[in-house]
């Protein structure tokens, strides 16, 4: 049997002696002697509780030491967490705003469809059967996206919608940009149609006599009086009542001096009893370009403007057509 004691000083007061009375023994005992009193501690340890409070002392330093990593490892990364949380929101904010876009851009849509609609009634032109709807045959509108739906678990589900969304969409438009094609192609015809039609007087005056049948002034029968006559002074003016080509300028008999326009679309006019031609004949004139001078050549009583429409050959009341 032995003893053994090793003194630790500590500071100026207190002396801490650890002290194994045997070395077969498993106990240490830990004695504390202070220099200014004679009372003496002492605290006894058995060997399994000074491995135990070792390891449990590594073990603590050992998960400080990680925790102080992990620590300054998450303090060096949230500046580039922030950066990407700012790049997210604006991501989420981009998603938002692109949805509400593509609100406002089937709105515009069905406004177009429906001035669409409009035009065709104004001009009373039926829009064909398969293009009954314009996001589909049969097929409804799609639903309002709510762009201010918050992009957390439900974003896949707005992304699907505006990808939906977007094809609808597409094919509108597609159907829509044939519709106003047609329609334009449509409202081209009639207005190269009303371009053609004689719908203003050729010139200043007063009729005098009109289209249909009448007592001849030079024979005193019953004849047919194709056109109506205008009686007005000698060299007013006459204007294209339309658009047109100039086809003949020639002395025509009881007419005189004579002038024909080929407006297209069957329309004709003629002009008789001039007195001085302003155009040539394969001149191409405007509604209310001059075109002649009223006179009093062929047979005429006095100066006025004998004035024809013919319709695919066959004469017309002119008086029919006049809009002004």
């Amino acid at each position: 049997m032995c003893n053994a004691a090793t003194p630790l000083k500590i500071g100026n007061s207190n002396t801490i002696q650890f002290e194994v009375n045997d070395l077969t023994s498993r106990q240490t005992t830990l004695v504390i002697i202070p220099e200014n009193t004679s009372r003496v501690r002492q605290f006894k340890f058995s060997r399994a509780f000074i491995v135990f409070a070792t390891c449990l002392i590594v073990l603590s330093v050992t998960t400080l030491s990680v925790i102080v990593y992990d620590y300054c490892k998450l303090q060096r990364s949230l500046p580039s967490m922030h950066a990407l949380e700012r790049e997210v929101a604006g991501q989420r904010a981009q998603i938002q705003a692109f949805a509400k876009k593509i609100g406002d851009l089937k709105s515009n849509i069905i406004a177009l469809h429906e001035f669409e609609k409009k035009i065709r009634v104004m001009a009373n032109v039926e829009r064909p059967a398969d293009q009954d709807g314009v996001f589909g045959i049969g097929g409804s509108m799609p639903e309002d996206l709510d762009a201010s739906l918050p992009l957390t678990e439900k974003h896949n589900s707005l992304l699907r919608q505006m990808h939906a969304q977007v094809e609808d969409l597409h094919e509108a438009s597609a159907a829509g940009k044939e519709a106003f094609e047609e329609l334009h192609k449509y409202l081209q015809s009639q207005k190269s149609l009303l371009a053609s039609t004689p719908a203003i007087w050729p010139t200043t005056g007063w009729m005098s006599s009109a289209f249909g049948y009448r007592i001849s002034p030079f024979t005193g029968l019953k004849e047919f009086h194709r056109g109506i006559d205008i009686a007005t002074r000698m060299g007013t003016p006459i204007i294209a009542p339309a658009d047109g080509t100039v086809t003949s300028t020639r002395t025509n008999g009881g007419l005189g001096k004579s002038l024909v326009i080929k407006h297209g679309h069957g329309m004709v006019t003629r002009y008789g009893h001039l007195k001085k031609y302003l155009v040539k004949p394969g001149t191409r004139v405007k509604r209310g370009d001059k075109i002649a001078l009223v006179g009093n050549t062929g047979r005429s009583t006095a100066p006025h403007l004998h004035y024809e429409v013919h319709l695919n050959g066959i004469a017309v009341n002119p008086a029919k057509y006049i809009l002004n």
